[in-house]
């Protein structure tokens, strides 16, 4: 078994305004892809060939990866189409599979031993024990093999739930064309997998390391759990009087200016400047090409490609996308003052985050008049431009005026 198939056809309308512009699988954890850690930790377990299923925005996914070189292994692209589920999806690749493989969810990020694990278990499925399993399909097992996958259940009978994971044998594909639309419309792999429990034993095997991306601020636990495992490396150029504390990444082409204090865990990517007499804190992941200045702090945060955030500015808890441009005196709340969790308004619901210190969550190509004030768990879709002295608050539709 050498082949890996990765699941990244989907937009992933939950993390919304970030994959207005971008596929989920593209968004940023510790300034690489999610689909990337995935390719790394598969690569790690010994995976050589990967087939992306691709849809949504598909064209980002090829110009990153292109033939898969780059990282020493083998890529092919197989477009979806109209998206039609799960099942759907994996059926699509039968044609270029001639033994078993496994399969990925590409926006959930795994571990390398547990790909391992799955590896050497054909005919299985991994299972992982959450807190809040009725949000995800709930997995009976007898005797360490899969009984059945209830999904959503509002009662859940166990904690422990599908975690998007697989070792498939060629038969997944006769139990895929016999499967009928669900209640959503879709082909859904869960249904297909009831049907072949049913004549073929489906092993579950427990996983250590799982990190899904449900909606925006499910990417700074993620960010925080990578880049808990970073080591300090320094490429770029440091002037003097800049301190350094813990683990900090530095890539090349970024100067780091005179009176800069950067705590890590933190990474900082190629062809930023940062300071001079700036703060950064830790869990910061800063991409390419971004300018942090003077006076401005960032704390806990995902600041995306090309952004500028330069003068007398605060960011915490929060996410940034590409493009944008915080005039100066900026700041971003992020405590509500009763100090209790941060409920958003995203895109027609409320949602209780569980989060008691959360920001913005920011589109591409935002930018900000000087003295701007965004509250508490905002969301501001792409290409919004917010006049001087504005306050922000609630969901900001894209393309969007605020004076």
């Amino acid at each position: 078994m050498n082949t890996c198939v990765i699941l990244a056809a989907g937009q992933g309308k939950r993390i919304q305004p970030l994959t207005f512009t971008r596929p989920k699988v593209m968004l940023p954890i510790a300034n690489k892809p999610i689909i990337e850690w995935n390719l790394l930790k598969a690569k790690k377990a010994g995976i050589k060939h990967f087939i992306f299923i691709i849809g949504y925005k598909s064209e980002m996914v090829r110009n990153y990866f292109k033939d898969g070189s780059e990282w020493d292994v083998h890529i092919e692209y197989v477009n979806q189409g109209k998206p039609r589920g799960t099942g759907h999806a994996i059926g699509v690749v039968e044609p270029f599979i001639d033994k078993d493989f496994i399969v990925l969810s590409g926006d959930t990020i795994f571990g390398s031993s547990d790909i391992s694990n799955i590896i050497d278990k054909q005919e299985s499925m991994g299972v992982y024990e959450v807190d809040n399993p009725e949000e995800y399909g709930v997995v009976e097992i007898q005797d360490e093999m899969v009984t059945r996958i209830h999904e959503k259940m509002q009662n859940p009978i166990s904690k422990k739930i599908n975690a998007g994971i697989y070792h498939f044998s060629k038969e997944i594909f006769d139990y895929i064309k016999k499967t009928g639309l669900s209640s959503r419309g879709e082909y859904e792999l869960t249904d297909s997998l009831n049907n072949m429990i049913q004549d073929i034993s489906i092993h579950s095997i427990m996983i250590k390391q799982w990190r899904d991306i449900g909606y925006p601020w499910d990417m700074f636990r993620a960010n925080e759990e990578i880049l808990d495992e970073i080591e300090p490396v320094i490429n770029g150029n440091v002037e003097p009087n800049v301190t350094l504390k813990g683990p900090v990444m530095i890539e090349e082409g970024t100067i780091v200016m005179n009176g800069s204090y950067i705590q890590g865990p933190t990474i900082i990517g190629k062809n930023c400047k940062i300071g001079p007499n700036c703060y950064i804190r830790p869990y910061t992941a800063i991409g390419d090409g971004c300018h942090i200045g003077a006076a401005t702090e960032i704390k806990n945060s995902i600041v995306m490609n090309n952004s500028n955030i330069p003068h007398h500015n605060y960011v915490g808890d929060s996410i940034i996308g590409s493009g944008c441009n915080l005039g100066s005196g900026t700041k971003v709340a992020n405590l509500r003052l009763d100090k209790k969790t941060i409920i958003v308004s995203h895109y027609g619901r409320r949602i209780n985050t569980e989060r008691r210190k959360l920001g913005v969550i920011m589109g591409d190509n935002v930018q900000t008049g000087i003295n701007a004030v965004i509250n508490v768990g905002s969301i501001i879709g792409n290409d919004v431009s917010i006049g001087p002295g504005t306050i922000v608050q609630g969901c900001i539709e894209p393309n969007s005026m605020l004076f």
